[in-house]
C-alpha cells in the first residue's frame, strides 16, 4: 500500500502523494509544518490545516484545498480514507486508508501526550501501522505534562520577579501557541514574535482560546515567545533569561547546545514510551517507520514486533 519514493511516501493504488518533500499534483498533508507541507496542486488535509497552509505558504494561488473533518470517511477508488487527530498541533492528522489489502495507519508526527491547543489524540486499530519516531531510543521520557508546565511558569516568574525578561525560544507553530497558553494559564503578560503572532490568529480563528499579547510595558514584566534564531533586542536597561522548548531537552548538551539559560521537554512528539504505547493500542501485524531513527527498528524486533524502517523504492502489502 505505502511505498517511498524520492524521499516521499507515496499511495500508488490512489495515486496520492503522502507529506512529499516537493511539490506534486496531489498531495495529502499532516500538518502545516514547513517539513511536511508543499505547496501542491491540490492539497488534501484538515480544514485547520488547509488555514494554516494558507497564511504559511508564499504562493497562496497556487495550491487548491480539499479539506475532510476528523472521522468523516471519503472514498477514492475502491479505498475508503479517513482522518483522524494525531495531537501533534492543531488540525494535525492521521491518515487511515481501508480497502482489499486491509488497514493502514499514518501517524505523520504525532503525541499521545494532552495538549492545550492541539485535538486530543486517537488511536484506531489497523494491520499496517506506518510511525513516525523521531524520538525512537529508550533515554527519550519525557518528564508529566505538569511538571514541564510548572518548571516553565517557575523559571518565567523567578525572572520577572529579578527584574528580567524571560524569553522562550519555540516553534512559531504549535509549541509558540502552547507557550502562549501556559504562560496565559498563569495571567503572565505575553510578548510574541510577529510569525508567531500571525499564527495565533489562525488558531484563535478555529476556536482556540489563547491570551492577547502586550503591546505596550507592561506593568510588573513580561515574557517573551520567539522562533529559534530570531534573537530582536529588548530594552536595553532590562536583562535577559532565555530558554528553549523542545524534546531533545532530555540531552545534557542542549543547553549549550542551543546557548540558552535553560531547556525545557516540551515536545509535540511521542516520547520513547508512547511509541511503544502506540503499537500496544493499535495492535498491527506489521510497523513500518519512517521519520526517526533507524535503530528503533531493532528496539521493536527484540521486542518481538515485525518492524522495519521504510527504505527508498520498497512497497508494503499484505497479500
Amino acid at each position: 500500500m505505502f511505498a517511498k519514493r524520492e524521499a516521499s511516501l507515496y499511495l500508488p493504488a490512489i495515486d496520492l502523494w503522502v507529506d512529499a518533500s516537493r511539490r506534486r499534483e496531489r498531495g495529502y498533508v499532516s500538518h502545516a509544518h514547513a517539513d511536511h507541507a508543499r505547496e501542491h496542486d491540490l492539497v488534501l488535509s484538515t480544514p485547520e490545516t488547509a488555514a494554516l497552509c494558507a497564511v504559511r505558504f508564499r504562493s497562496r494561488k497556487r495550491s487548491a484545498f480539499e479539506t475532510h473533518r476528523f472521522n468523516e470517511p471519503w472514498e477514492i477508488g475502491e479505498y475508503r480514507l479517513t482522518l483522524f487527530p494525531a495531537g501533534h498541533v492543531l488540525g494535525s492528522a492521521q491518515l487511515l486508508v481501508e480497502g482489499a489489502n486491509g488497514r493502514h495507519v499514518y501517524t505523520g508526527d504525532f503525541k499521545l501526550a494532552a495538549s492545550r491547543t492541539a485535538e486530543a489524540t486517537e488511536c484506531k486499530s489497523a494491520d499496517v501501522l506506518v510511525m513516525e519516531c523521531t524520538f525512537g531510543s529508550p533515554q527519550y521520557v519525557f518528564p508529566p505534562r505538569e511538571q514541564i508546565e510548572a518548571e516553565i511558569l517557575g523559571f518565567a516568574k523567578a525572572a520577572i520577579e529579578d527584574g528580567a525578561i524571560p524569553i522562550f525560544y519555540a516553534y512559531s507553530l504549535g509549541k509558540a501557541q502552547e507557550a502562549m497558553a501556559i504562560l496565559g494559564s498563569a495571567g503572565i503578560p505575553i510578548r510574541v514574535h510577529s510569525a508567531v503572532a500571525k499564527i495565533a490568529e489562525v488558531y484563535r480563528a478555529c476556536g482556540v482560546a489563547l491570551p492577547l499579547e502586550e503591546q505596550g510595558e507592561a506593568e510588573g514584566g513580561y515574557a517573551e515567545i520567539r522562533p529559534p534564531g530570531r534573537t530582536n533586542a529588548p530594552p536595553a536597561h532590562r536583562p535577559t533569561r532565555t530558554a528553549m522548548l523542545t524534546g531533545w531537552a532530555i540531552d545534557r548538551s542542549a543547553r549549550y547546545r542551543y546557548g540558552v539559560d535553560r531547556t525545557f521537554a516540551l515536545s509535540d512528539h511521542a516520547d520513547y514510551p508512547s511509541l511503544l504505547r502506540t503499537i500496544e493500542l493499535v495492535r498491527p501485524r506489521k510497523v513500518l517507520l519512517v521519520h526517526g531513527r533507524d535503530d528503533f527498528t531493532h528496539r521493536l524486533r527484540r521486542l518481538g514486533i515485525d518492524a522495519e524502517y521504510l527504505e527508498e523504492h520498497a512497497q508494503l502489502s499484505l497479500f
